[in-house]
């Protein structure tokens, strides 16, 4: 019957619209979110730890560990977004309750590579690297309820 309609009213075949068809293109599968949850994770917990071998190399190697550990840090927040999506991440991390939580993480972040590439302040990019791991502390106690 509905055939019946849509044939009598002009609109014999439906046409998708361009953005149900960029969706359906995107979208990932439940599994494929999970591997490359696991994959982004995975490198950004490789990062961390080859930062942590490159401390001690001598003159450059507490920037490298800065540089290292901050793409880390960057690559397990990314490795979230395969599980929620990135506009729903990114609805969540600027919510009210975690609002304060991000940008202090984020300003940590960013910090952290202008201490290592522009202003060449190996100590400071140590200092930021401290705050930075604190900071990411209390935004990931921040998803947990009640745990503030």
């Amino acid at each position: 019957m509905d055939k019946l309609k849509r044939v009598l009213s002009g609109h014999d075949a439906e046409e998708p619209s361009v953005l149900a068809e960029v969706i359906d293109a995107t979208s990932l599968g439940w599994g494929t979110r999970v591997k490359g949850f696991i994959a982004c994770f995975a490198i950004g917990c490789l990062c961390s730890i080859l930062g942590s071998c490159l401390l001690w190399i001598p003159k450059k190697g507490l920037v490298l560990f800065a540089v290292f550990y901050t793409l880390g840090n960057i690559a397990s927040i990314g490795s979230t977004m395969f599980l929620m999506g990135p506009v729903k991440q990114l609805k969540r991390m600027f919510e009210p309750t975690r609002l304060i939580a991000t940008i202090v993480m984020l300003l940590c972040l960013i910090l952290t590579l202008c201490s290592a590439f522009w202003w060449r302040k190996a100590g400071l990019a140590l200092l930021f690297c401290i705050l930075q791991f604190f900071a990411m502390a209390w935004y990931s106690i921040s998803f947990i309820p009640y745990a503030r």
